[in-house]
C-alpha cells in the first residue's frame, strides 16, 4: 500500500497522551511502510531520534 494512501486504523495503532494528543505506534508506522520524516515518537526508522547514548551523558546504573 502506498504511503500516500490513508490507512484504516486498527486496535493498537495509536493511543492518546494525558494531554489528549493522538500518537501513532510503531505497529501503525510499519504497516504504513515508509517514513514520513516528521520525527514521530515511535518511528521504526529512527528519523529524528534524539536518544542519548552512554557517551553522550546518559546515566547508567
Amino acid at each position: 500500500m502506498s504511503a500516500d494512501t490513508p490507512q484504516t486504523l486498527r486496535p493498537g495503532d495509536y493511543y492518546f497522551t494525558p494531554e489528549g494528543l493522538m500518537v501513532f505506534t510503531e505497529q501503525y508506522h510499519r504497516r504504513r511502510g515508509s517514513c514520513c520524516k516528521n520525527a514521530c515518537r515511535h518511528c521504526p526508522w529512527g528519523f529524528g531520534s534524539k536518544k542519548k547514548t552512554a557517551s553522550q551523558g546518559l546515566k547508567t546504573s
